[in-house]
Protein backbone atom coordinates (compact mmCIF):
# COMPACT_ATOMS: atom_id res chain seq x y z
CA UNK A 1 0.00 0.00 0.00
CA UNK A 2 1.31 3.74 -0.81
CA UNK A 3 0.60 6.42 0.54
CA UNK A 4 -0.98 9.13 -1.29
CA UNK A 5 -0.74 12.72 -0.22
CA UNK A 6 -4.27 14.66 0.36
CA UNK A 7 -5.12 17.28 -2.21
CA UNK A 8 -8.23 19.10 -0.34
CA UNK A 9 -8.96 20.86 -3.82
CA UNK A 10 -8.21 17.77 -6.12
CA UNK A 11 -12.13 17.41 -6.34
CA UNK A 12 -12.69 20.42 -7.31
CA UNK A 13 -10.19 20.52 -9.76
CA UNK A 14 -11.60 17.18 -11.48
CA UNK A 15 -15.19 19.01 -11.84
CA UNK A 16 -13.66 22.09 -12.92
CA UNK A 17 -12.27 20.12 -16.16
CA UNK A 18 -15.52 18.07 -16.66
CA UNK A 19 -17.62 21.34 -16.41
CA UNK A 20 -14.52 22.83 -19.23
CA UNK A 21 -15.11 19.53 -21.13
CA UNK A 22 -18.32 19.70 -21.44
CA UNK A 23 -18.87 23.15 -22.66
CA UNK A 24 -16.09 23.11 -25.11
CA UNK A 25 -17.86 19.97 -27.38
CA UNK A 26 -19.16 21.01 -29.75
CA UNK A 27 -23.31 20.25 -28.29
CA UNK A 28 -25.03 19.42 -31.99
CA UNK A 29 -22.54 16.37 -32.71
CA UNK A 30 -23.85 14.37 -29.88
CA UNK A 31 -27.32 15.31 -31.29
CA UNK A 32 -26.68 14.20 -35.08
CA UNK A 33 -27.23 16.28 -37.66
CA UNK A 34 -30.85 17.66 -37.03
CA UNK A 35 -30.38 17.99 -33.30
CA UNK A 36 -31.61 20.10 -30.28
CA UNK A 37 -28.53 22.11 -30.18
CA UNK A 38 -29.47 24.07 -33.48
CA UNK A 39 -31.60 26.31 -31.42
CA UNK A 40 -28.94 28.37 -29.95
CA UNK A 41 -28.23 31.19 -31.84
CA UNK A 42 -25.42 33.41 -31.59
CA UNK A 43 -24.68 36.37 -34.07
CA UNK A 44 -21.28 36.67 -35.76
CA UNK A 45 -19.06 39.71 -34.53
CA UNK A 46 -15.92 41.13 -35.70
CA UNK A 47 -14.21 43.38 -33.67
CA UNK A 48 -11.17 45.74 -34.90
CA UNK A 49 -9.41 49.05 -34.58
CA UNK A 50 -7.63 51.77 -35.85
CA UNK A 51 -5.44 55.11 -34.70
CA UNK A 52 -9.08 56.67 -33.88
CA UNK A 53 -11.35 54.19 -32.95
CA UNK A 54 -12.57 50.59 -32.17
CA UNK A 55 -15.06 49.16 -34.65
CA UNK A 56 -17.74 46.15 -33.61
CA UNK A 57 -19.59 44.79 -36.49
CA UNK A 58 -22.23 42.20 -35.89
CA UNK A 59 -24.20 40.09 -38.20
CA UNK A 60 -27.79 40.10 -37.73
CA UNK A 61 -29.36 38.80 -40.29
CA UNK A 62 -33.59 39.29 -41.08
CA UNK A 63 -33.65 41.29 -38.28
CA UNK A 64 -34.97 44.46 -37.54
CA UNK A 65 -33.75 47.35 -35.80
CA UNK A 66 -36.39 46.63 -33.19
CA UNK A 67 -35.42 43.33 -32.83
CA UNK A 68 -32.27 43.76 -30.61
CA UNK A 69 -30.86 46.38 -28.29
CA UNK A 70 -27.35 47.60 -27.09
CA UNK A 71 -26.22 49.39 -24.44
CA UNK A 72 -22.79 49.88 -22.70
CA UNK A 73 -22.47 49.95 -18.46
CA UNK A 74 -19.62 49.44 -17.11
CA UNK A 75 -17.07 49.38 -19.72
CA UNK A 76 -19.05 46.61 -20.82
CA UNK A 77 -20.98 46.61 -24.40
CA UNK A 78 -23.84 44.25 -24.32
CA UNK A 79 -26.03 43.28 -27.56
CA UNK A 80 -29.01 41.52 -26.96
CA UNK A 81 -32.16 40.23 -29.31
CA UNK A 82 -34.67 37.70 -30.36
CA UNK A 83 -34.65 36.50 -33.68
CA UNK A 84 -37.97 35.42 -33.93
CA UNK A 85 -38.96 32.10 -37.35
CA UNK A 86 -42.13 33.86 -38.54
CA UNK A 87 -44.68 31.01 -40.58
CA UNK A 88 -45.54 33.14 -44.11
CA UNK A 89 -48.34 31.32 -44.21
CA UNK A 90 -50.36 28.72 -41.98
CA UNK A 91 -50.54 26.59 -44.69
CA UNK A 92 -46.84 26.56 -45.39
CA UNK A 93 -45.73 22.75 -43.93
CA UNK A 94 -41.44 22.63 -43.81
CA UNK A 95 -39.62 19.56 -44.06
CA UNK A 96 -36.10 21.05 -43.14
CA UNK A 97 -35.27 24.16 -41.57
CA UNK A 98 -31.70 25.25 -40.93
CA UNK A 99 -31.54 28.61 -39.86
CA UNK A 100 -31.19 29.25 -36.24
CA UNK A 101 -33.77 31.29 -34.23
CA UNK A 102 -33.92 32.66 -30.48
CA UNK A 103 -32.67 35.10 -27.89
CA UNK A 104 -29.23 35.90 -27.61
CA UNK A 105 -26.72 37.83 -25.53
CA UNK A 106 -23.05 39.05 -26.67
CA UNK A 107 -21.21 41.03 -24.59
CA UNK A 108 -17.70 42.70 -24.66
CA UNK A 109 -15.51 44.24 -22.29
CA UNK A 110 -13.95 47.49 -23.44
CA UNK A 111 -10.58 48.32 -22.94
CA UNK A 112 -9.80 51.26 -20.74
CA UNK A 113 -8.63 53.44 -24.60
CA UNK A 114 -12.29 53.75 -25.12
CA UNK A 115 -14.82 55.94 -24.53
CA UNK A 116 -18.51 54.74 -24.39
CA UNK A 117 -19.03 58.49 -24.54
CA UNK A 118 -19.77 59.15 -28.23
CA UNK A 119 -20.65 55.87 -29.73
CA UNK A 120 -22.09 55.60 -33.17
CA UNK A 121 -24.11 53.05 -34.29
CA UNK A 122 -25.71 52.10 -38.02
CA UNK A 123 -28.05 49.15 -38.59
CA UNK A 124 -27.39 48.44 -42.60
CA UNK A 125 -28.32 45.12 -44.78
CA UNK A 126 -28.05 43.17 -41.75
CA UNK A 127 -25.06 44.38 -40.37
CA UNK A 128 -24.62 46.49 -37.02
CA UNK A 129 -21.92 48.16 -36.69
CA UNK A 130 -21.01 50.11 -33.66
CA UNK A 131 -17.91 52.59 -33.58
CA UNK A 132 -16.55 53.70 -30.34
CA UNK A 133 -13.95 56.55 -29.90
CA UNK A 134 -10.40 56.18 -28.40
CA UNK A 135 -10.13 58.46 -25.56
CA UNK A 136 -7.71 61.46 -26.67
CA UNK A 137 -5.03 60.83 -24.36
CA UNK A 138 -4.63 57.53 -25.91
CA UNK A 139 -4.00 58.59 -29.21
CA UNK A 140 -0.39 58.21 -30.95
CA UNK A 141 0.94 62.10 -31.53
CA UNK A 142 3.78 63.42 -32.77
CA UNK A 143 6.10 65.40 -30.78
CA UNK A 144 8.52 67.77 -32.22
CA UNK A 145 12.55 67.57 -30.56
CA UNK A 146 14.62 70.94 -31.13
CA UNK A 147 18.19 70.79 -29.99
CA UNK A 148 21.22 73.37 -29.64
CA UNK A 149 22.55 72.00 -33.20
CA UNK A 150 22.20 74.31 -35.63
CA UNK A 151 23.61 72.10 -38.31
CA UNK A 152 20.60 69.46 -37.26
CA UNK A 153 17.18 70.45 -37.29
CA UNK A 154 14.51 69.93 -35.81
CA UNK A 155 13.24 66.25 -35.63
CA UNK A 156 9.84 65.25 -35.44
CA UNK A 157 9.34 61.51 -33.27
CA UNK A 158 6.07 59.61 -33.26
CA UNK A 159 4.43 58.66 -29.61
CA UNK A 160 2.16 55.96 -29.48
CA UNK A 161 0.08 55.30 -26.21
CA UNK A 162 1.05 52.50 -24.53
CA UNK A 163 -0.76 50.32 -21.63
CA UNK A 164 0.40 51.17 -17.97
CA UNK A 165 0.80 47.78 -17.40
CA UNK A 166 3.74 47.30 -19.58
CA UNK A 167 5.16 50.57 -18.57
CA UNK A 168 5.21 48.88 -14.74
CA UNK A 169 7.00 45.83 -16.39
CA UNK A 170 9.60 47.39 -18.15
CA UNK A 171 10.09 49.65 -15.37
CA UNK A 172 10.89 46.32 -13.07
CA UNK A 173 12.70 44.88 -15.40
CA UNK A 174 10.64 42.46 -17.17
CA UNK A 175 10.95 41.71 -21.13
Amino acid sequence: MSIVRYDPFRDLRTLQEEVNRLFSTNLTGGFGEEGIGRGAWNPSVDIYENKDQIVLEAELPGMTREDFDLAIENNVITLRGERRFEKKDETDNYHRVERSYGSFTRSFTLPQTVSGEGATADYRNGVLRVTLPKREETKARRIEISGEGASAPAKTIEAKASNAADEKSKAAGGR
